[in-house]
């Protein structure tokens, strides 16, 4: 018999099953209800509440059975490991599910990068679904190393692992019309659309909803999200490193509503995945924040699934995939064991199950122009400069007037004010670009940062106190072919290299959180007194997030969509 009269055969009791878990409690995210049954595997699949035999018996003595975890959107390069290594942290943590725009690996690489993603995800414990990056660039106001247009994505739109289109965070594109972001937005067809749009509201909201796009994960207030809830779209709740939206938002799920939100991680950084978790920590912060407890499991798991079309996924049932989350309790749910495809693969903590290496590019990722001291200066003018202003534990800036520290005719790096100078460097095609600007909030008192992960274009991000250790921070950077530095008096104090694409690890994650951390320490050595400098950096060139922004092209107004002038000679300011 074939494989389906298989599973029916098994369904029924007509023969062995591979597997049988008894003596646990199903949290049933269908029925929204926690009650005693066993659980029939056979091919993978789950047929059923009981059998007639089982070639193996898993009992579980009280334990909670929930439905594998789905991360709704994630940017695994900001894990800054390859996909096998992202499987070995997170699935021992439940996560048996992603869906990853590979928007900055396809910034640096194009389509070759989806295809080493693809490739990379092939024969691990994770189910790893893609969503076509809409946006590379995604401003045409950067240096990015690819441009991935209508065409290119229509070869790619068929794939069987690819479920949509990414973001679109273009959304004045949308809003306006633009002849390329519609074609890739017609492109899609019947599969999902995910959104980008953070502060978008009125009208205009209602016409790049109107266009097809149904998710947001840019919400960071209780109004913001509820007038998107109540247009129809799906709210994807985000807790990432840089920006922490879940327990602003929680507050708005009831039952009523409940499924129309997804849990996503977005960005977030290795130290956070390893020491707080992933898709679990973020069930149990919410459950803290007073959500029922299946609701939580709801919507990490079932509601992904149903938004997404992976009609076998996110609960446990007769004819959905066997991937379970063994949980210790429901009001404070830890993971001790992950079962995937009906196969044990993590216990306590730790996968069990081996692992290939991802393939290993073929490719460098840094090509810089010439560039030397004279690079980092900047004239000074008259009036104000706008300031990039920092927003702790946000993605999102201010757009400060300040008066610049001047020596002589150069404006440099002013310690008592903590406003600092910042260049972005192109580092895809040798142009030479070089942008300055200035950014208040990182609280350096000498040395420099620089890194190669510096969203979506990527380029190399400097900010620091003095020329000549900015210039080292990014020849290092340029050295290790793409990573972090921190620099003082010309020598690095602490490096982490990241070769692939300048974004990613060949090491495991904790030997990359552990550079991260080195790093960090570091930087606060020389002053800083961010959480994490180098996630803040890393955000401080995307030209789609309010309000202030620089990429090597120069800097960003975001709210106009424009360039705008270092000096702004109408302010008087103070």
């Amino acid at each position: 018999m074939d494989r389906l009269e298989e599973l029916i055969a098994a369904a029924r009791g007509e023969l062995e099953v591979d597997l049988l878990i008894e003596g646990a409690r199903i949290a049933n995210v269908l029925s929204g209800e926690v009650h005693r049954a066993n659980v029939a595997v056979h091919k993978g699949r789950i047929v059923g509440f009981d059998c007639t035999s089982a070639l193996q018996v898993l009992d579980l003595g009280g334990r909670i059975l929930a439905p594998g975890f789905i991360d709704g959107h994630v940017h695994i390069e900001s894990a800054m490991v390859t996909i096998p290594e992202f499987a070995r942290a997170t699935v021992p943590k439940g996560t048996t599910s992603v869906v990853i725009d590979p928007h900055e690996i396809a910034n640096v690489w194009g389509e070759e990068g989806i295809y080493y993603m693809l490739d990379s995800s092939k024969n691990v414990p994770l189910n790893v679904f893609l969503m076509l990056p809409s946006c590379v660039p995604a401003t045409s106001m950067e240096t990015s190393g690819a441009t991935l247009d209508s065409e290119t994505l229509a070869k790619l739109i068929d794939h069987e692992r690819v479920l949509g289109l990414a973001e679109v965070m273009n959304y004045p594109g949308v809003i306006f019309r633009d002849p390329e972001v519609l074609k890739k937005i017609r492109l899609a067809g019947r599969k999902r659309v995910d959104g980008h749009a953070p502060r978008l509201s009125g009208r205009d909201l209602s016409a790049y909803i109107s266009a097809g796009i149904k998710s947001d994960h840019e919400c960071t207030s209780l109004e913001e999200a509820k007038e998107k809830l109540r247009q129809g779209m799906y709210i994807m709740i985000r807790e990432g490193s840089a920006a922490k939206n879940l327990r602003d938002l929680v507050p708005l799920v009831t039952p009523q509503n409940a499924r129309r939100f997804i849990f996503v991680s977005d960005d977030r950084h290795p130290a956070d995945i390893l020491k707080e978790g992933h898709i679990d920590f973020m069930i149990r912060t919410a459950i803290e924040e007073g959500i029922d407890p299946i609701l939580a499991l709801q919507i990490a798991s079932l509601n992904a699934a149903e938004y997404f079309g992976l009609r076998d996924l996110g609960a446990i049932a007769p004819g959905y995939r066997a991937d379970i989350a063994v949980l210790d309790s429901l009001r404070n749910p830890h993971v001790v064991m992950v079962i995937k495809d009906g196969r044990t693969v993590a216990e306590e903590g730790d996968l069990i199950v081996g692992l290939q290496s991802a393939p290993v590019p073929k490719r460098r990722s840094m090509q810089i122009g010439k560039i030397g001291l004279q690079s980092f200066e900047i004239a000074a003018k008259a009036g104000m400069a706008r300031v990039i202003g920092i927003i702790p534990d946000q993605i999102i800036t201010k757009s400060l007037r300040l008066r610049p520290k001047i020596a002589g005719s150069r404006v440099v790096s002013d310690t008592q004010q903590d406003i600092l100078k910042m260049a972005v460097v192109e580092r895809h095609k040798a142009t030479g670009n070089v942008a300055l600007g200035l950014v208040q909030g990182f609280g350096l008192l000498s040395g420099a940062l620089a890194t190669s992960v510096a969203h979506d274009s990527h380029n190399i991000v400097s900010v620091g106190v003095t020329d000549e250790d900015m210039l080292a921070a990014v020849q290092s950077i340029a050295q290790m072919n793409g990573g972090m530095a921190v620099v003082l008096g010309g020598k690095a104090l602490a490096r982490l290299p990241l070769p692939v694409a300048g974004m990613l690890s060949e090491r495991y994650m904790r030997e990359v959180a552990d550079g991260i951390e080195e790093c960090i320490d570091a930087a606060r050595v020389l002053g800083c007194n961010l959480p994490d400098p180098f996630m803040t950096l890393s955000f401080l060139c995307l030209p789609v997030i309010p309000e202030l922004k620089l990429t090597d092209r120069g800097l960003v107004d975001v709210n106009e969509f424009g360039f705008v002038p270092l000096f702004d000679q109408t302010s008087k300011g103070s």
